[in-house]
């Protein structure tokens, strides 16, 4: 994978003018992360924690395949909250942080192929100039620094099953990346508010973010509803039967989503960017700046690290990181 070689001048005027363009665009108005149509989703059954909890702990119907997209580097201050006592007392300064790309497939015996997030897609490896993520904001964010592994769509070509639905934890670049490969009429569900947040970078980012959801249909929005139990913002029983749950837990975007995924060797939990990395998992410190909401953020983090002490058999499995790549 080659992307054309900017010099550090070249790429300090290229972040002006972005920042300028954000800068106006703040004076102006607020714009919407994304412009394509939404719809209440069709899918789900509103429930509770309790519910969800009650059957956790037993086998599930689930098959589940994380797949790494691909390395990337981003900037640790937006990953961890640094001003967090624990980031301080732990010397985390604002720097590089390695990540990986995901995206997640679920097999469901009756239901079918399923994708939680969408890796990366296959223009950004043979043609990147066609990408959905591109240009200005492709250099500013250091796209070359990308290594790329597996294509969602050379993944999907390599298997005979179309899947029957992409759901993403949340709508920010990094997670939408591999939109662009999955066929038009697959639908896609994410949670409330994600396509209406406001935002001057948005005159930026909401390009890309339409350009990956291209042709696809309008975007199913969970119909979250209160969770009776008062753990989570809302818990829904996605197809009624038990295996797989989506939780509610806004801070990092207003419509973040968890999965919590009944497989036969046990539960599996999918935190999205409520939590990017294993330090920030490991010592309940909540993301940083990429964050809209930071203490609605801390409070979903904690939500999601009592579950996992309620039920330590959970297999945590981060936005960004595994668990055992970083333990200081």
């Amino acid at each position: 994978m080659t992307f054309p070689k900017f010099s550090r001048r070249a790429q300090f005027i290229a972040f002006l003018a972005l920042l300028a363009l954000a800068a106006a665009a703040l004076a102006v108005c607020t714009w919407p992360s994304s412009r394509h149509a939404t719809e209440a989703a069709r899918l789900g059954v509103p429930s509770s924690t309790q519910a969800m909890e009650a059957v956790l702990d037993q086998p599930g119907p689930i098959s589940i395949e994380t797949v790494t997209g691909a390395d990337w580097q981003v900037d640790r201050a937006g990953l961890i909250n640094l001003k967090h006592p624990k980031a301080r007392a732990a010397g985390l300064v604002a720097g590089p942080e390695p990540i990986r790309i995901f995206f997640h497939a679920l097999h469901h015996p009756t239901r079918g192929l399923f994708l939680v997030d969408t890796g990366v897609e296959d223009a950004l490896s043979n043609d990147p100039e066609h990408a959905a993520l591109r240009g200005l904001v492709a250099n500013a964010a250091h796209l070359d620094l990308l290594k790329v592994h597996n294509t969602t769509g050379a993944w999907l070509k390599a298997r005979s099953e179309a899947p029957s639905g992409v759901f993403l934890t949340h709508l920010h670049l990094d997670h939408v990346m591999g939109m662009p490969d999955v066929p038009s009429a697959v639908p896609i569900y994410a949670g409330p508010g994600e396509t209406t947040e406001r935002g001057g970078l948005n005159v930026l980012i909401q390009p890309i973010v339409d350009r990956a959801l291209g042709a696809h249909g309008p975007l199913q929005s969970w119909r979250f509803e209160r969770d009776p139990s008062g753990v989570f913002a809302g818990v829904l029983d996605v197809f009624g039967d038990g295996s797989l749950w989506a939780l509610h837990v806004p801070g990092h975007t207003p419509g973040s989503t968890a999965f919590v995924v009944r497989t036969p060797s046990g539960p599996v939990l999918l935190t999205g960017d409520a939590c990017h990395t294993a330090w920030g998992w490991q010592n309940g410190v909540e993301p940083g700046t990429f964050s809209d909401d930071p203490v609605q953020s801390a409070a979903s983090l904690s939500a999601l690290r009592a579950l996992w002490a309620r039920h330590p058999q959970l297999d945590v499995r981060l936005g960004h990181q595994s668990l055992t790549e970083r333990k200081d």
